[in-house]
């Protein structure tokens, strides 16, 4: 090899060294330029999924206080929306590949009467039976009250609980008269959940009934009032399950 050949075999090795330098500082800023960005990402992350919390407990204060609203135009419910609410859930969760536990299932358990808000005094708060004329203006507080849900967009899918939780297996409930498979699942499950707290509960028209009463009752109506699927769910829940639900929502 000449000493021209060596020359220039000695430049182009020092060319390369540099080019390799050059090459991973590049590779250097473009690696911190990444981790810049995923700590930008990590932190709006941080603050999206703070926000949406946020945005949650906001949702489910404004429920709360409709549900609330609700309850203390009603004498006798005390706490029956968080307790039907609970009691739904539970027998909503043997509903796995059918039923999403989400908030919006919750909002519509909790206000499933909502409608009530647009139902005179005179007749919520009679003693005696209603006449054909004023059950027929409580029986729109299902329609109402969906009507109200619909017109706020994170309640939006708490309407079919809403509107249809009257409606009964065998169609003769309402306000659409819809039967078995027609009627929301959320509405027939809340419809068990429903009876359950109605019947376990002190009226002052009757004393509450025991755990096991009201469990005969939900079973006699199984294919009648209920869908026997749900009622076979609600039958594998055991009576401490409710019984807790009850002690810890008074």
């Amino acid at each position: 090899m000449t000493v021209q050949s060596e020359v220039g075999l000695t430049h182009e090795v020092a060319r390369l060294r540099a080019e390799l330098r050059h090459r991973e500082r590049e590779a250097a800023d473009k690696e911190l330029q990444l981790q810049r960005y995923a700590a930008d990402l990590r932190e709006v992350f941080k603050q999206e999924r703070a926000r949406a919390q946020e945005l949650k407990r906001s949702y489910m204060a404004t429920v709360r206080a409709l549900s609330n609203a609700v309850e203390a135009r009603d004498a006798y419910t005390g706490k029956h929306a968080e307790r039907v609410a609970a009691y739904g859930l539970e027998i909503a969760r043997k509903f796995p590949s059918e039923l999403v536990l989400t908030p919006e299932l919750e909002f519509g358990f909790l206000l499933h009467d909502v409608g009530k808000v647009a139902i005179p005094d005179a007749i919520l708060y009679k003693p005696g039976p209603l006449d054909s004329a004023e059950r027929a203006l409580m029986s729109r507080h299902p329609v109402i009250g969906s009507e109200i849900v619909h017109g706020i967009e994170f309640l939006a899918e708490a309407a079919d609980v809403v509107r249809f939780h009257h409606e009964r297996w065998d169609g003769a409930g309402y306000p659409d008269g819809l039967a078995g498979e027609d009627i929301p699942l959320a509405a027939r499950v809340f419809a068990v959940a429903d009876v359950l707290d109605a019947l376990t509960t002190e009226r002052p028209y009757r004393p509450a009934t025991s755990l096991r009463y009201a469990r005969g009752m939900i079973n006699a109506e199984s294919g009648q009032h209920f869908d026997p699927r749900v009622v076979e769910a609600f039958n594998t829940i055991e009576d401490q399950t409710f019984a807790r639900i009850a002690a810890e929502i008074r």
